[in-house]
């Protein structure tokens, strides 16, 4: 079974199931301002996991392109990747456990034909805080699982949630598949031993917890994840999975351009995962909009491919991404905004191979300056590898050839230390959380509508949206710009943002097809972005609308809620991006 094949199978299983399907959104997050890029299924659906009415109703599925970046240094083995496919069905507040449970089952022994022979589960085993989860473990029981196929397992493995320090939370129900094809299934499971490998997670939202407990939830939901590349991996046996039809193009194309094979050696393998890893997952950044640069998404995407790049020399590879990229194409043809973006993704990968070839000469430059004394310290080590691009491997080789001695140990304990900063950084994207809709971060999404008309207005019709990022305290956004705005010019935004607040006009919601929302002439990108059913929010009404946008919310009800807007920041985001940071006083 290959990619298309299993989404198709897994989209129609569901959708007979009284499912909807929904859209596979950007991976620029709309709803959750706390993350960089949307690394699960359920990212798109926030709000409706917190209570407001999908469209769509309360049965959905999809499959949703997703990036993690918190393994970008794992990727290399045969199993870690940066983008990725994710299937999942949802539950907001309609089937529970029984339900979900029994669709995963049929769908796994069923359609897909996995002996449950070959199959084992885990359960939640509680703690002092949250029950342990019987009614699951009696579910897959009553399904013909034996107790011994079935395991409890604490928090770190079987609990999800909440994203933040409040929020939607709950025990989940992992299914796991037996993979080797020589050897029989212990009758006992043991989550342990690694030829058990994960192939689907249902999650069990039955929780809201406060700052002090855990609290049953008003709306209980189910959100599952079924990773695509994983599963056509173990559905054809195989337990590599760049072997599979979503990878092997790309190592293809690795192959012929450096005349060197997959299986050679075990560097020579590590350096193509990452090379077609990196590569694709810079193809799906960009078409959604993201350009390399020096923070947030810009920065992850630089990363992405500068890493590409170095492992590149590692095989003999200079110049190659355009070519490695191309197979991209065909393998995702299904994503069509990949093939209208293909020449501004291409020119983007392109310019920053360009740019990293001239770091690599100063990087060399500084690194002679380096060895005058004869050694290398391990910040020295670090630095060109962080500023420059060097790899701590291509370090050491240059250092033999010159003769002089370097600080490994130094190097790893300065990249370990980095590291932890990364993570603690990163861990701060998580502060607001998943239940982050306080009366101050609602009034500010309001106030980034009212901000986005002012702006054109203001600068021209052609300023668009880039992204946006809403914390209780302040909201950044971004739009499209080339240059530095005036005094003058922010004067005018501000007071047209206050003017409307002033106004005390009426913000109303309405669903309507993504048709008649353009027609209705509401702000959004109609390519590929939104489902049948959309939520437009409007503000203002008759002939004195201001501001007709799509969104998810949430929002104030009057602009008069919202108090005064001040603009406290205006700066450069990236290449023809710029960035205001903005309060309600």
């Amino acid at each position: 079974m290959n990619r298309k094949q299993l989404i198709k199978k897994y989209i129609e299983f569901f959708k007979n199931k009284s499912h909807k399907e929904i859209k596979n959104s950007s991976l620029i997050p709309e709803n959750d301002p706390t993350v960089l890029f949307t690394t699960a299924g359920m990212h798109p659906l926030v709000p409706y996991l917190l209570g407001e009415k999908n469209p769509h109703g309360k049965r959905l599925v999809n499959v949703q392109r997703c990036i993690r970046t918190q393994d970008i240094e794992e990727v290399g083995d045969s199993y870690h990747h940066t983008f990725f496919e994710m299937l999942g069905n949802w539950s907001l507040g309609d089937y529970w456990k029984k339900e979900a449970i029994e669709f995963s089952f049929e769908f796994l022994t069923k359609v897909l034909k996995i002996p449950k022979e070959r199959l084992a589960f885990s359960c939640f085993k509680g703690d002092k805080e949250v029950t342990k989860d019987n009614e699951t473990y009696e579910i897959w029981k009553e399904l013909g699982i034996s107790e011994e196929r079935i395991v409890f397992l604490g928090r770190k493995e079987n609990w999800w949630g909440p994203a933040g320090t409040t929020g939607p939370c709950g025990p989940d129900t992992e299914m796991f598949y037996w993979k080797l094809n020589d050897k029989p299934a212990p009758k006992k499971f043991d989550p342990k031993d690694d030829n058990w490998v994960e192939i689907w997670n249902d999650v069990l939202m039955e929780y809201h917890k406060d700052k002090k407990s855990y609290n049953p939830a008003i709306q209980k939901n189910i959100d599952t994840g079924m990773g695509v590349e994983r599963t056509v991996s173990i559905l054809n046996g195989l337990e590599d999975n760049y072997l599979s039809d979503s990878f092997l193009p790309l190592i293809k194309k690795i192959e012929k351009i450096s005349k060197k094979k997959y299986n050679d050696s075990k560097d020579i393998m590590k350096s193509m995962r990452v090379i077609a890893d990196h590569v694709k997952a810079s193809v799906f950044i960009i078409g959604d909009g993201i350009v390399p640069g020096n923070s947030e998404q810009g920065y992850v995407l630089r990363r992405l491919i500068r890493r590409a790049l170095r492992y590149g020399r590692n095989i003999g590879l200079t110049e190659f991404i355009k070519e490695v990229a191309e197979p991209v194409f065909k393998i995702y043809e299904d994503y069509k905004h990949l093939g209208k973006n293909k020449n501004k993704i291409i020119s983007e990968l392109e310019n920053e191979e360009k740019k990293f070839l001239k770091t690599l000469d100063k990087g060399m430059i500084m690194f002679d300056k380096m060895i005058r004394d004869k050694k290398i310290d391990g910040k020295e080590a670090f630095l060109l590898y962080q500023s420059y691009g060097f790899p701590i491997e291509m370090t050491q080789e240059l250092a033999k050839e010159r003769k002089v001695k370097i600080d490994v140990r130094g190097f790893e304990k300065e990249s370990k230390r980095h590291q932890e900063l990364s993570k603690t950084a990163s861990v701060g994207k998580f502060k607001s959380g998943l239940a982050d809709e306080s009366e101050e971060t609602t009034k500010l999404h309001t106030a980034t509508h009212l901000l986005h008309e002012a702006l054109r207005e203001v600068l021209g019709k052609e300023v668009e949206q880039k992204g946006s990022n809403i914390t209780p305290e302040r909201l950044r956004f971004d739009f499209s710009f080339d240059r530095k705005m005036t005094d003058e010019e922010k004067k005018k935004v501000e007071d047209l943002v206050n003017g409307i607040i002033f106004k005390k006009l009426e913000v109303s919601k309405k669903i309507m097809s993504s048709s008649e929302a353009k027609k209705s002439g509401a702000l959004g990108f109609f390519e590929h972005k939104y489902g049948d059913k959309i939520s437009v929010y409007t503000i203002g009404k008759g002939k004195k609308v201001y501001s007709k946008e799509i969104c998810t919310g949430p929002h104030v009800l009057n602009t008069g809620d919202l108090g005064k807007f001040r603009i406290k920041k205006e700066e450069s985001s990236s290449s023809g991006v710029r960035r205001i940071k903005g309060i309600l006083e």
